[in-house]
């Protein structure tokens, strides 16, 4: 194989990597649990957190929600 045909299959690849990089970096992602919905993108990046207030949560259970914060982020 050329040195030419060899550097234009490298381009070509370097160029197909780059546009599934941009692919997942505009990708979004979300995490849930029973309280908690959090949504980032590719680049790694919170996006949202949305918090289920069907029930009372009280200063008591800031703890348990900073946890299950913590679960969606992770997922």
């Amino acid at each position: 194989m050329n040195m030419q045909k060899l550097m234009m299959e490298a381009q070509k690849m370097q160029a197909k990597l780059q546009k599934e990089q941009a692919e997942l970096e505009n990708s979004m992602y979300e995490g849930t649990s029973s309280l908690v919905n959090v949504v980032i993108n590719g680049k790694k990046e919170v996006k949202s957190v949305k918090i289920n207030l069907d029930e009372d949560i009280t200063k008591e259970d800031v703890e348990m929600l900073e946890d299950l914060i913590l679960v969606s982020v992770n997922e």
